[in-house]
């Protein structure tokens, strides 16, 4: 009668340790696109939308817009060029393109052209080994319509150990007058992320 007990109790144990040992299911949940959410501390959507919304308030604050619309009598025309990912995260320059260029909408003091055929272009100029201030360059840019282009980067420090990892960024953004080649104006943004991970015990 023990053994049969035991035997009984064995099986039910082992019923509920394969039970909890079967596959787990994802959750899936909507949740608001603004809401800022960080899971691993790096580089996402939302650091792409306030570095754009900061920099291009800061940006089109300067002088220079204002210098601009009472000598031409018109608002400037802006395309957003390349931005250099330099960090070694995969890090979408195309959702920050757009986000810059949504910024520069919004703030209803600059027109936007669309970027990406001029982009081609100026790819294929570069690997020519001809530089940004070429003729052939400012001509092309200056047929499309636009009067400045901004360019930049996106740089990143890391400083990491067992369960913590500090992670810097910076963003630098330059804009640049198509005719003269003159940087009008220079931002840069840094992020500082603290990221510690839970120490794990038994």
């Amino acid at each position: 009668m023990k053994n049969i007990q035991r035997d009984l109790i064995v099986c039910i144990a082992t019923v509920v340790f394969l039970a909890g040992c079967g596959p787990l299911r994802s959750k899936v949940y909507r949740i608001d696109p603004e809401k800022p959410i960080d899971l691993s501390g790096r580089w996402n959507d939302s650091d792409s939308q306030m570095v754009s919304e900061e920099m291009i308030a800061a940006c089109m604050n300067d002088s220079w817009a204002e210098e601009f619309t009472t000598a031409a009598g018109k608002l400037p025309v802006v395309l957003v060029g390349s931005i250099y990912n330099k960090t070694d995260e995969h890090i979408s320059s195309d959702l920050l393109i757009s986000d810059l260029e949504q910024a520069f909408i919004e703030s209803r003091r600059a027109k936007v052209i669309q970027s990406g055929a001029a982009l081609d272009e100026i790819r294929a100029i570069r690997q020519s080994q001809l530089a940004f201030t070429a003729p052939e360059t400012r001509r092309f840019l200056r047929e499309y319509g636009a009067n400045f282009i901004m360019q930049g980067k996106i740089n990143k420090i890391a400083d990491i150990d067992a369960r913590r990892e500090l992670l810097f960024y910076q963003v630098e953004l330059e804009l640049i007058d198509i005719e003269t080649v003159e940087k009008v104006w220079i931002g840069r943004k840094k992020i500082k992320k603290y990221v510690e991970r839970p120490r794990y015990g038994f």
